[in-house]
């Protein structure tokens, strides 16, 4: 008998559906599958691809109640959050699928002076089977960001989504085979953590992995068996700076949402917000009105749902109990906002850097706000993390100055989590909240491998890749080597360093 596991509506406890658990052997045997599937799939042609992809999201947008409601009652998350992720997903897919020939169909380049007489081209070509391990908090949008991407490039995809997810990773599967039924390009595996570690150890040519930090680190060393390469977007840390002349009531509607939209589960959410002490004391006030407005439930009023993970909210309490053990104080929420399935919004303050709630990922509706006597404080307290996923920055006048000095794959700069919905845009981490890039011509790169083609035009006024090359020859290829790189230039003065404001 097939061993089973019930997807949970983590609000109620109810029963969502139920699923199996799929094994080594079957795992592997839906990559074999997915191999056959990846030979008629990289051979259309990118139109052709374009248009599967382009009726399967006319598929999905005509349902998108239809998978709202199932991603609000696999997450508990309201029903517009819900569809939110739905429609920036399908605004990916549409450009995955428009751009990939743009980006990654053949091209010429270059084949510089010494090799004149030959014809340069490059092109990517598609990996083949790509493994996606998908999470939990947005079951559509983040492993969508591999999917389309991937799909789009030319591969065939196998998707784990998480064990707490599973109904919806198995929707997606099933309305493609609705527009491909005859070839299994995307196919689900469900089940925990095993499953997704067999399918890190199958015979796939990339594994894209969504998660935390230490799973990633599981994932890595499964991939690394077969040389796997990986793409791994794990925790994040995510910091806001408010500088001295920014809009106040707007950074504080960012801190908010952004630390509290998800019930606070967002890998690029905003955690930790550093504000300039001139403007401190009206920030956290203008802060304090708008959280104070947020409530967790289950009914439709309520603007954030439940804890997804169970665990988490261990987690969560763990923190907030740190944080107020060694001096910090909560101004909203506390110990006791932490309850059994919701958590509402915390915000506390004057919490030590080295403290959990500063140092390592919430994943809840918690805020910690520190006063930085200037800038430069603030960027060095938000680098100091060992998380760098995305960041955020309000200024009216430096705003893109501050934000280059930010040790972050991404960040926003008077807005929030903006990047994350620009489809142009790579999304990724450094640091402990991982490497590669989805989104974007980097997003469609990473599910390819570059080939480069040279082809001679004519014959070569020297022959450099012969035993027949002669001592004149020589002479002459190193005089033409002088001529092209021999000249010597300036070299630049070094750059000025800090962002300095007077008080």
């Amino acid at each position: 008998m097939t061993e089973t596991f019930d997807s949970l509506n983590p609000a109620n406890g109810d029963v969502v559906g139920t699923y199996p658990v799929h094994g080594a052997d079957e795992v592997d045997a839906a990559v074999d599958r997915a191999h056959e599937a990846a030979t008629w799939w990289s051979g259309l042609t990118f139109a052709e691809r374009k248009e599967v992809l382009t009726t399967w999201k006319g598929v999905m947008t005509r349902r998108i109640a239809q998978l709202s409601h199932l991603v609000h009652e696999e997450t508990g998350k309201p029903h517009g959050d819900a569809q939110l992720e739905i429609v920036l997903m399908l605004d990916h897919l549409s450009w995955a699928a428009g751009h990939a020939r743009k980006v990654l169909g053949r091209r010429s380049v270059s084949p510089g002076m010494l090799m004149a007489n030959q014809a340069a081209t490059v092109e990517y070509k598609p990996l083949g089977v790509i493994g996606v391990i998908g999470p939990w908090n947005y079951p559509v949008f983040t492993p969508m960001g591999s999917i389309a991407y991937a799909l789009a490039a030319g591969n065939a995809v196998v998707f784990k989504p998480s064990e707490y997810t599973p109904g919806v990773g198995t929707w997606l599967a099933d309305t493609f085979a609705e527009v491909v039924p005859d070839h299994p390009v995307l196919q689900v595996v469900t089940g925990g953590g095993e499953t997704g570690a067999a399918l890190a150890r199958a015979r796939v040519g990339k594994v894209a992995f969504t998660g935390s930090t230490a799973t990633g680190k599981k994932v890595m060393a499964a991939a690394a068996e077969r040389l796997t390469p990986v793409i791994v977007e794990a925790g994040g840390k995510d910091a806001l700076i408010v500088d001295e002349d920014a809009d106040l009531v707007a950074a504080a509607d960012a801190a908010v949402w952004g630390g509290m939209a998800n019930a606070g589960q967002t890998c690029a959410g905003v955690e930790r917000v550093y504000v300039h002490e001139k403007v401190y004391d009206d920030f956290v006030s203008e802060v304090l009105e708008q959280a104070g407005r947020v409530r967790a439930g289950s009914d439709s009023q309520a603007q954030i749902g439940p804890i997804t993970m169970p665990s988490q909210v261990g987690v969560i309490a763990s923190h907030v109990d740190d944080a107020l053990a060694r001096g910090g104080r909560a101004l909203l929420g506390g110990r006791d906002a932490v309850g059994e399935r919701f958590v509402q919004p915390t915000v506390l303050v004057d919490v030590p850097e080295d403290s959990l709630a500063v140092t390592d990922e919430t994943f809840g509706p918690t805020l910690t706000i520190a006063k930085v006597a200037d800038m430069d404080e603030a960027v060095a307290r938000a680098n100091a993390s060992r998380y760098a996923l995305g960041s955020t920055v309000f200024s009216s006048a430096r705003g893109a100055e501050i934000a280059a000095r930010l040790r972050t794959g991404m960040t926003a700069v008077n807005s929030v989590i903006s990047f994350a919905a620009i489809p142009s845009l790579p999304f990724g981490g450094v640091g402990d909240s991982g490497f590669g890039r989805i989104h974007g011509p980097d997003g469609l790169k990473e599910f390819t491998f570059a080939k480069a083609t040279a082809r001679q035009r004519v014959k070569p006024p020297m022959l450099l890749t012969s035993f027949s090359r002669t001592a004149k020859e020589d002479g002459q290829l190193t005089q033409l080597a002088t001529l092209l790189h021999g000249g010597s230039k300036t070299l630049p003065k070094a750059p000025r360093k800090g962002l300095r404001r007077s008080r």
